[in-house]
């Protein structure tokens, strides 16, 4: 599938968390990934947590737009869900 995403969103994404949403690739890649539904909005989103271009763990929130994934937001993955991603 195909990404697509807000460049004014990344450009803040990268500003405040230092994660690129180009790097949600390597993420949604990762084999061992470990991918929640997120019921909280009225769209269907996910939160993904993976291994980053470096390896350490971060997180990315999307929702699929048609045959897209639309990403949301990426950061570093929290003790707690490092913790999880780890099993």
């Amino acid at each position: 599938m195909e990404l697509e995403w807000d460049e004014r969103k990344r450009a803040d994404n990268l500003a405040k968390h230092g994660v690129d949403f180009a790097d949600a690739d390597y993420i949604l890649s990762d084999a061992n990934a470990l991918t929640i539904p997120d019921h909280r909005h009225a769209e269907s989103r996910f939160v993904t947590i993976g291994a980053g271009p470096t390896g350490r763990p971060l997180v990315v929130v999307y929702t699929h737009r048609g045959d897209r994934i639309r990403i949301i937001s990426a950061r570093k993955a929290n003790d707690r869900e490092q913790a999880k991603y780890r099993g």
